[in-house]
Formats: C-alpha cells, structure tokens, sequence
C-alpha cells in the first residue's frame, strides 16, 4: 500500500532547461563554460556547492576563474538561475489535490543561488509559501548538505519521518538517483521527458 511520495524537484515539478545555463554563458561571451554543467555529469565544485560545502560567493569566483571574460557575480547569477523555466498552475492543483491522499515529501539538488530565487518567485506567484504548503518535510541539498543519488540521504529523509520504504514512492526525472533511491529500498519511477507527474501519478497511484 502507498502512503508516501517524494518527489524531485527540477523536471519533476519545476520546469527547467539545462541548456539555458550554457546559453546565457555564450552570449556574455564564456563559452568555454558550457561543459560544466548537465543533467547527467557536472564539475566537481559543483557538487560541493549543492552540498553546502562552498558559500556562493567561493562558487562566483570559481566561475570567475575558469571564465574566458571576467564575469560579475550578478552575471554569474543570472546564468545560474535561466536553467529555472516555471511551475505551471495545474501542476500545483494536481500536488494540493494529491496531498489529501498521500503525505507529500521533496527531496532536491539544488544550490543557494537557485533556491534564493525560486522560493520568493514561487511565493509571489502562487499567493503562498509554496514548500512548507505542499509537503511535510522539503530536503534541499545544499540545506542537508548531502545530495542525490548518495544513499545516505535518501536513508536520512526515511529515519527522519519514519518512512517505511516500501510504503514509499521516489519520483525523479535522472536514472542515478532512482538507483541511489532503490539501493535504500524505496519504489521508484523514473520519470521520462514526455511524461508529466499530472498525468502520470492519476494511472499510476
């Protein structure tokens, strides 16, 4: 029987381009960043920024450094945060509708960059504290300083609330972190580009 659900973030319910980012690097002219950053590999630093472990202003100098023009931490930011696209309305309706059911967990890889702007964006747009309405617990990364697919915070997020693993549903867009997911006996779906959780979850749940 089902009784939980976590779910990603970024491609599950927040819209996002990956591409963006190198985009918006092109047209300020640091092209040769462009390999830093994907959905399936990036740069070690960036692994340590969405754990916590590097402030953001280390992370801008960094960029600074391997950059071919010399870049601004504003311009910096705002290369950081295009990957983030939206969250549609419907997609919120299915979540608020959905929570009635189940009890409702996020557990993302994110940064403080892109979280400084998302929280506040969703907050205006959506007249309410978009995570803690949503979810009984949200686990942010750079927060919990462990990200996905390590094990271990899949394991944190299961002692903290008391989840029975088999009476949990993992949703993720990336097949690492469903791996990392299944290792701690979780129910995963890998969600697939042409698949939208408003749809999905009402065949599958």
């Amino acid at each position: 029987m089902l009784k939980n659900i976590i779910f990603d973030l970024g491609g599950v319910i927040y819209d996002i381009r990956y591409e963006n980012i190198a985009e918006a690097f092109v047209k300020m002219g640091a092209g040769n960043l462009v390999s830093l950053y994907s959905k399936s590999q990036q740069s070690n630093f960036i692994d340590l920024f969405e754990e916590g472990r590097i402030t953001s202003s280390a992370f801008c100098e960094e960029i600074r450094r391997l950059s071919a023009v010399s870049l601004t931490d504003a311009q910096i930011t705002e290369a950081w945060n295009a990957i983030l696209i939206d969250v549609p309305r419907e997609r919120v309706d299915f979540l608020l509708k959905l929570k009635e059911k189940y009890n409702l967990y996020l557990f993302s890889n994110t940064n403080a960059i892109n979280y400084d702007c998302f929280v506040p964006y969703l907050r205006a747009k959506f007249g309410f504290d978009f995570f803690p309405t949503l979810f009984k617990a949200a686990y942010f990364s750079h927060i919990l300083q462990i990200r996905k697919p390590k094990p271990e915070g899949f394991q944190r997020i299961i002692e903290e609330q008391r989840l029975n693993p088999s009476e949990t549903l993992f949703i993720d867009d990336s097949p690492q972190h469903i791996a990392g997911a299944s290792q701690c006996g979780l129910r995963t779906h890998h969600l697939r580009n042409d698949e939208k959780i408003e749809n999905l979850c009402y065949k599958t749940l």
